[in-house]
């Protein structure tokens, strides 16, 4: 039997498309556009007709077109630009020497500005009008999760996600599990690791600060799991509302989580809010320690707080980690980081069209966009593995039969018929002297 919530999310999908595509994006029908009451056909039929007209993709002799939507506008515009940097640059390398047996490897990307009613009009619009031939690149999980219905439901026409910037679990689960490759390793993941040093230098007693959403509960339950397994609860808990940025003040969160008197809290949110909370909690006088996940752009944030006085920057940055699931751009000794940097220096200027409008500076280089430069290269593996005539039917063999790729990162990484997460391998990093260095010390905060 259909799981009730699948069919309720489904539906749910349908509905938005409903709201926000026809009103926003007025996609036309065969028997032209719909408008409101005005379509021929009932609302839901509507619906139907609309999306029964996502098909299969063009094929091309020349070029390869994949979809993107993400957050270009907005507090977390950095993770969407960077990303789409990073991959941009190299698949702007390869389509100069050639592309993939001929064909330039194009991106077309659409801002969805973190929303998720604008992540489905996005996904719609990138199967129905583009024809793109995979998605890529999705950014957040409240955005990710709504579009998986979706995704199931074009399940005959073989459409999927590669490569999402978030580590939750929806994707990576039944029934959605089958149309979603990931390459970066989960928050379940990226907690289990924090949770276990934590616990090591002896403190046991952590606290979550998190968005409330489908993310924030994602890192949520990656923390309560990880505790769990060793005998301990979460000490304390405090919340906020998506979209609050640096310029908020968390001030009653720091209220809430100081009460609990935690070792330790792991933060789970942008990267804005994230500053945010460690902004507030070093002025109130507490040098507790504070991690956060991959999902914070760690730059942003890091010049978030630095962007003060002197003695500011240097209060916010103490006894800070940040989870990482790429290796350091600062190791030379990985290939990797090497053409990485020399691709971003030579090709990295190209940015969307709605970030130029709102005066974004570009990083020079960042976690981020160093894994949108990893998504680009190993979605360029997959094209190769499929030979000279690629479609969609080939993507699932062509991708799950990868094995011991080696990304020049440090160690391999692989796919399988049950395997859809090339790699669980996480890393940490901490500020010093104003830059992000890999974190070789966590015995500096241990607890006797």
């Amino acid at each position: 039997m259909e799981n009730p919530i699948s069919i309720l999310l489904t539906a749910f999908a349908i509905a938005t498309v409903l709201n926000v595509v026809l009103r926003r994006v007025n996609v036309p029908t065969p028997v032209g556009r719909l408008k409101g009451s005005g379509s021929v056909f009932p609302a839901g039929l509507s619906s139907l007709l609309l999306i029964s007209q996502v098909v299969s993709a063009q094929e091309s002799d020349d070029e390869i077109v994949v979809g993107m939507s993400a957050a270009f506008t907005g507090p977390s515009r950095t993770l969407g630009i960077e990303l789409y940097r990073g991959s941009h640059a190299f698949l702007e390398a390869v389509n100069r020497q050639g592309g993939v047996y001929g064909r330039r490897i194009v991106i077309r990307a659409y801002d969805d500005g973190y929303d998720p009613s604008r992540a489905i009009a996005n996904t719609i619009r990138l199967l129905s009008e583009d024809q793109v031939f995979v998605l890529l690149n999705y950014v957040g999980t409240p955005t990710v999760t709504r579009v998986l219905p979706l995704l199931r439901h074009y399940a005959s026409e073989q459409v999927y996600l590669f490569f999402p910037f978030t580590g939750a679990e929806p994707h990576r689960q039944p029934p959605y599990s089958d149309y979603v490759f990931n390459l970066r390793a989960s928050y379940f993941d990226e907690t289990e690791g924090l949770v276990q040093n934590f616990l090591e230098i002896g403190r046991s007693d952590i606290a979550v600060f998190y968005q409330a959403d489908a993310y924030g509960r994602s890192g949520w339950e990656g923390v309560r799991n990880a505790l769990e397994k060793r005998g301990r609860t979460i000490k304390g808990e405090a919340t906020y509302r998506r979209g609050e940025g640096f310029e908020n003040t968390f001030e009653q969160q720091v209220q809430i989580l100081r009460k609990a008197d935690p070792q330790a809290i792991i933060s789970v949110c942008s990267y804005q809010a994230c500053a945010g909370l460690v902004r507030d909690v070093r002025a109130s006088g507490w040098d507790v320690p504070i991690a956060n996940l991959s999902f914070v752009a760690s730059e942003a944030m890091l010049a978030l707080l630095t962007s003060g006085s002197e003695q500011e920057a240097k209060r916010n940055t103490r006894n800070l980690v940040g989870a990482q699931v790429v290796p350091s751009y600062e190791d030379l000794s990985l290939p990797a980081v090497r053409e990485y940097r020399a691709l971003m220096d030579e090709l990295g200027d190209a940015v969307p069209s709605t970030a130029l409008e709102n005066g974004y500076v570009p990083l020079r280089y960042s976690f981020v966009s160093f894994e949108g430069y990893l998504n680009a290269r190993m979605l360029v593996e997959i094209l190769r593995q499929m030979g000279p005539e690629p479609s969609r039917d080939l993507i699932p063999a062509s991708v799950e039969s990868i094995r011991n790729i080696d990304l020049g990162i440090g160690s391999d990484v692989y796919f399988g018929p049950h395997r859809h997460q090339a790699s669980s391998a996480v890393f940490y990093t901490t500020p010093e002297e104003g830059a992000l260095v890999p974190l070789t010390d966590w015995w500096q905060w241990r607890v006797e």
